[in-house]
């Protein structure tokens, strides 16, 4: 899918600028499937989380059903280590319940098991992950 801003287009003059824009635009065509929750201070944003909604298959006694994945937690470094990331966590997990989803699953880096773990996450042995065979 093409989006067009009306903003002329010229080459990125950075790697950041390039990673800005292409994420820009991964965040417009994804909007449909995932929110994106920003922590503000003044002028800048000190941290972000992107809940997706996943659509799940039908069943009998729930039709429409879905369930989320929490992606993408990040607080800016300076920022860390005070409740911020927690605070991200436990606001995807209030709009997945204001969206009625099953479970939210989340992929964690070790040190950000804590995060998840006091915000109510919890191990389970009957969801699996498999990489997919390349």
């Amino acid at each position: 899918m093409a989006l067009d801003s009306g903003i002329e287009r010229r080459a990125p003059s950075s790697p950041q600028e390039a990673f800005t824009t292409h994420f820009t635009t991964w965040a417009q065509v994804h909007s449909h499937s995932h929110h994106c929750l920003v922590l503000p201070r003044d002028d800048r944003i000190i941290g972000m989380a992107w809940p997706a909604v996943l659509p799940r298959a039908p069943h009998p006694f729930a039709p429409d059903r879905a369930s989320g994945d929490l992606q993408c937690v990040y607080v800016t470094p300076e920022e860390r280590n005070t409740g911020l990331g927690g605070e991200l966590v436990t606001a995807a997990l209030h709009l997945a319940a204001e969206l009625n989803l099953e479970r939210v699953t989340v992929h964690s880096t070790e040190q950000a098991v804590p995060a998840y773990t006091r915000s109510g996450s919890t191990l389970r042995p009957t969801l699996l992950q498999a990489v997919p065979a390349r």
